[in-house]
């Protein structure tokens, strides 16, 4: 299940880490947020090394629609009323530079990314909300506007319009930064203390270490496995549909959302909180939906995005945690990656060089507000039904009894175990317990996967690791 970036673009690895680096500064991680991290830190004179487990962009940045926007739904009248005008209106202004800095960065380096300028839209059957959406993002400052048509064939009322956005090739992008980056690939960390940080390949002294990892492996301090939840969605890239000119997105939950690559139009859709996905068929009513929106059109590739979410619907950036000054941090970017990474990027740079930066509070992970309480209860309701599942649950089948190409926890002379049947009929065993913190794994048919409902990891039916926080697979000794 490639996606449409990793379909078109081929890059050569960088070699691993051999032997004991000392660097100013390290970043963990080679996804958008860590390439532009060590990027722009070299570029402020800071020497830097990238340390990626597997290949740059190999993590949740093959898997983004990449659309560069600042504008992250109907956020701006419901900022404004929960945080004030002044933090919705630095949120806004930060994530709009982030906007900006990428055509700069792009134009002045030259990079062929395929970017693209385009209006971004959300569109809403709600048009009292759309208006009062639009008056709100431009009293924050925005050249926003209520459209009551849009090109999209999509029942609504209209949706509100930001200007001059954009959609690139994220590979080819990060690919042409991490040419002029230190960068080690397959060279997974196992350990950070203190400033130290080790991998199977050498270890890495470094006198700031930066985690950008989508979703921090270091539970204490920091906890940010009880300050977020990880959510999938699926993408189809439709040949044959046409051409559209902006980006568009609704609303609600089951929306559906829309922008171009080359012939292709991005359909994305069929959002569910990772772990929660056991019916399946969500690729089935993606392509059905592609077929009906867009008659004739065929899928030239399917994946899925996976994304953390605060409870406040604000990244964390910053420091890691107070008794670890020299940690820092960026994660949560709920569905809008691109412009949360170059956020990020410019505030962690601007720490690490002793720079003031005026929106560092509002990303603080040091955070909390009241208003956060009913998102962390209902997290935390998840997760201890996560790990009491283990205990009490009774394992949904037989072996025998277990269908070809399905997965389930079944009763074995093992014990309770996570079973794969394979369509060849070819038996693929498990450990049910996510390594991260004890969760009970589920099945999830349409990726053939085992996902930890209560903090997102996931591994495939072999056992491998497939996303984190999670650190090691979930193969089972007697294999």
């Amino acid at each position: 299940m490639e996606s449409i970036w990793m379909k078109t673009y081929d890059r050569k690895k960088n070699p691993a880490l051999d032997g004991d680096v000392d660097t100013e500064a390290a970043v963990i991680g080679g996804g958008m947020a860590g390439i532009l991290t060590a990027w722009r830190l070299q570029k402020a004179g800071i020497r830097a090394v990238v340390l990626e487990a597997d290949q740059i962009g190999g993590g949740q940045t093959k898997n983004t629609t990449a659309k560069i926007n600042s504008q992250h739904g109907l956020f701006c009248h419901e900022f404004i009323e929960k945080k004030g005008v002044e933090t919705a209106e630095k949120y806004l202004q930060a994530n709009q530079h982030a906007v900006e800095e990428y055509k700069r960065i792009i134009r002045e380096e030259d990079i062929d990314c395929d970017l693209m300028e385009a209006d971004a839209y959300v569109y809403s059957s709600d048009g009292e909300r759309l208006r009062q959406e639009a008056d709100a993002a431009q009293r924050l400052g925005m050249n926003a506007s209520f459209e009551s048509q849009i090109e999209i064939p999509v029942a609504c009322s209209g949706a509100v319009r930001f200007p001059d956005q954009a959609h690139f090739h994220p590979l080819k992008f990060i690919g042409a930064l991490a040419d002029h980056l230190t960068v080690y690939e397959d060279t997974p960390v196992t350990v950070v203390d203190g400033n130290h940080i080790k991998t199977p390949c050498g270890t890495v002294r470094a006198d700031k270490i930066v985690f950008a990892t989508h979703f921090p492996f270091i539970n204490f301090p920091g906890m940010y496995f009880a300050r977020m939840h990880q959510e999938r969605s699926c993408v189809a890239a439709l040949e044959g549909a046409g051409a559209i000119n902006g980006m568009y997105i609704g609303d609600r939950e089951d929306s559906l959302s829309f922008r171009q690559f080359d012939k292709y139009i991005l359909l994305g859709g069929q959002a569910y909180r990772t772990g929660e996905n056991r019916d399946g068929g969500r690729y089935e009513r993606l392509k059905a939906a592609g077929e009906t929106i867009y008659p004739g059109s065929h899928v030239a590739a399917c994946w899925s995005a996976q994304d953390c979410i605060t409870a406040d619907d604000i990244p964390f950036i910053g420091r890691y945690a107070s008794d670890r000054p020299d940690w820092f941090v960026a994660t949560g970017f709920k569905k809008w990656g691109m412009s949360s990474a170059m956020v990020a990027a410019i505030l962690l740079t601007d720490m690490i060089c002793g720079k003031e930066n005026p929106y560092a509070d509002i990303f603080a992970p040091s955070r909390f507000s009241a208003g956060e309480l009913p998102q962390i209860v209902k997290d935390s309701g998840k997760a201890v039904k996560g790990l009491t599942k283990r205990f009490f649950h009774l394992p949904d089948e037989t072996l025998s009894a277990l269908e070809r190409g399905h997965g389930a926890v079944v009763e074995t002379p093992q014990g309770k175990t996570g079973v794969y049947k394979s369509d060849e009929g070819a038996i693929f065993q498990v450990d049910i317990v996510c390594p991260h913190l004890g969760c009970e794994l589920t099945w999830n048919p349409d990726e053939r996967s085992w996902d930890c409902p209560c903090h997102g990891s996931r591994f495939d039916y072999e056992g491998n690791l497939l996303d984190g926080p999670a650190q090691e697979g979930i193969q089972l000794p007697f294999r």
